[in-house]
């Protein structure tokens, strides 16, 4: 065998045992860092349990993501951790039918009785508002993310709920919905500073979108923080190294991926489990792109 350099068929092996000790991880975006660390705690917890990771891309894609869904199941994984492209259930349902093991991550499909690993985006949008509310600012613009997803929901009725709170109207010209990627925050906040009265800080929904905002700030020659506070939510590692360093709402990414990957290996151990829901506390990280409130 080792003159030959032969290679046992991993698949035949796993059809033979009913295992590939191999897991399946489908995120909509590889190229956000936040979908990165997350996948880093996954591979980390799976592979000291003695599973390796495969991870697909859907690139935001509902069919692209049935596809994976597919190939996934082709390859015979033992389980799968979803990162929902869209607020559709059809590839849970789908896996659930299978009765493959399957956890889904950071976004929540509401009415469906399967695992979850979320963190509190509800209470993360009040959090960043508050922030600003406390410098002083009473026209805080919100940049959302896709309006079907259930987290962009949750963190603009966060921010909605802080404002309320403080006595302060919902402008609806101040929410322009974005796409969770830089190029997304720069053009929705160039909306925002062509508002007749525009906002004096800006709440991101998440660090790409916030980091395109300061972009769009700064080619007008405003000053962040010093004429526009930003805050956005996430912390991915960028965001410590932006100019200047974002302010944000940190989810605990890989403590995310980790509580992921425990809750599938154990619904893979014990298929017949209740469902279970993870909620993760968010926590505000203050850097240097909010202040005080000049207008």
């Amino acid at each position: 065998m080792d003159e030959l350099g032969y290679q046992p068929n991993a698949l035949a092996r796993s059809l033979r045992r009913r295992q590939s000790h191999t897991i399946g991880m489908i995120v909509p975006d590889n190229a956000n860092p936040f979908f990165a660390e997350i996948a880093r705690g996954i591979e980390d917890t799976s592979f000291a349990e003695g599973y390796v990771v495969i991870l697909c891309n859907s690139d935001g894609d509902l069919e692209r993501e049935s596809i994976y869904i597919d190939l996934l199941m082709k390859k015979q994984v033992d389980g799968v951790l979803l990162v929902a492209a869209g607020a559709s259930a059809d590839g849970v349902v789908h896996l659930l039918s299978r009765k493959l093991p399957l956890v889904v991550v950071d976004r929540d499909l509401p009415g469906l009785e399967v695992d979850r690993a979320l963190t509190d985006n509800f209470l993360g949008g009040v959090i960043a508002t508050e922030h600003l509310l406390q410098f002083d600012h009473r026209r805080i613009g919100c940049i959302t993310g896709p309006a079907e997803l259930t987290l962009s929901a949750q963190r603009v009725e966060g921010y909605r709920q802080a404002l309320t709170e403080a006595g302060l109207p919902v402008d609806p010209d101040l929410i322009v919905q974005s796409d969770f990627r830089d190029r997304g925050g720069y053009l929705a906040a160039q909306a925002l500073f062509q508002l007749p009265a525009p906002p004096t800080a800006i709440f991101a929904c998440n660090d790409l979108m916030a980091i395109g905002a300061i972009s769009a700030a700064l080619e007008l020659g405003m000053r962040v923080p010093e004429t526009l506070s930003v805050i956005g939510f996430d912390d991915i590692h960028l965001a410590l190294y932006a100019n200047p360093p974002l302010t944000t709402v940190a989810q605990p990414k890989y403590a995310l991926g980790k509580a992921a990957a425990e809750m599938l290996i154990e619904r893979m151990q014990d298929p017949l489990l209740a469902p279970r829901r993870r909620l993760l506390a968010t926590t505000l990280i203050v850097r240097r792109s909010t202040a005080s409130c000049i207008a």
